[in-house]
């Protein structure tokens, strides 16, 4: 398979960059303009929902609802997705990696002593990176945008889809030359320029879930090996409150079914108090 960059711009040098204009330059100027992130309480938050790997609080879902997506919100579909999508295709070998594990990228400063955190990428031929630009390396939580970065190694080639224009432009090509130095082989950067703009301040993330699953079905997974595939997401529209909606039910049904499964174990026995502070369980 091998995939192509439609309405893109290749990347470019870092150290030119910096002092020319560029068509995002209005929408960054807004971005940096607008209200951050809502800051969520201090007090634990009570768990909500515990799928494979993943455990989903109370604040994730007020996030999820209202709010900027959380790294758990993107972690969970991710997982999600490698559950329940992924094996109805065994052939494929693509990496859906966590938001923490591409901050753990973007910020060791040694990329040798991140290795036993990463996946096997020998005979991985697409990888899904989560940007956040965040740059502080104590806070994996902290930033106030997120993009989508999608590698093709089997190309060499990175596209980015940045639904607030440029407003991640440097930290995916910092995540790009990061996972070529990884991966031991240089990769050509495109920013997306066709990629669907988010018509607020708090929908990056929901825009990040919905075109990585619609460039994993629909262009990836669904493609035969020795056809060419568009990278491009022209005319894609981006369905925002709907995707929320939708991810929401996914996780009220994995809520009832962890439910059922609790409620039919020898454990289901134990005190209510006991099992109230567990939250249902997918595994």
């Amino acid at each position: 398979m091998i995939v192509k960059a439609m309405g893109s711009k290749p990347g470019l040098t870092p150290g030119l960059v910096l002092g020319a204009t560029s068509i995002w330059s209005d929408r960054v100027a807004a971005f940096a303009r607008a209200p951050r992130r809502r800051q969520l309480p201090l007090t634990p938050s009570k768990p909500y929902l515990s799928y494979h790997d993943i455990l989903l609080t109370s604040d994730d879902i007020v996030s999820l609802k209202y709010d900027w997506l959380t790294d758990n919100n993107i972690a969970f579909w991710e997982e999600w997705l490698e559950r329940e999508v992924l094996p109805k295709y065994p052939r494929a070998h693509i990496v859906l990696l966590r938001p923490s594990i591409t901050f753990l990228l973007m910020q060791a400063i040694d990329l040798k002593s991140i290795g036993s955190a990463l996946p096997d990428f020998k005979k991985t031929t697409h990888i899904f990176l989560p940007v956040n630009d965040s740059r502080d390396r104590e806070r994996a939580d902290g930033g106030s945008h997120w993009s989508l970065l999608v590698v093709s190694v089997i190309d060499r080639v990175a596209f980015h889809y940045d639904s607030l224009g440029g407003a991640n432009f440097y930290e995916a090509q910092k995540c790009t030359d990061r996972l070529g130095r990884v991966l031991g082989m240089p990769l050509r950067f495109h920013q997306m320029e066709d990629s669907p703009q988010q018509g607020n301040n708090s929908d990056c993330g929901v825009y990040v879930c919905i075109v990585m699953r619609h460039l994993l079905i629909k262009r990836l997974l669904n493609a035969n090996s020795n056809e060419k595939v568009s990278m491009s997401m022209a005319n894609k529209v981006i369905d925002s409150a709907g995707g929320r909606k939708e991810m929401m039910q996914i996780i009220e049904s994995l809520r009832k079914e962890g439910e059922r499964r609790r409620s039919l174990s020898p454990m289901s026995t134990s005190s209510k108090s006991g099992s109230s502070k567990t939250p249902p369980r997918i595994e």
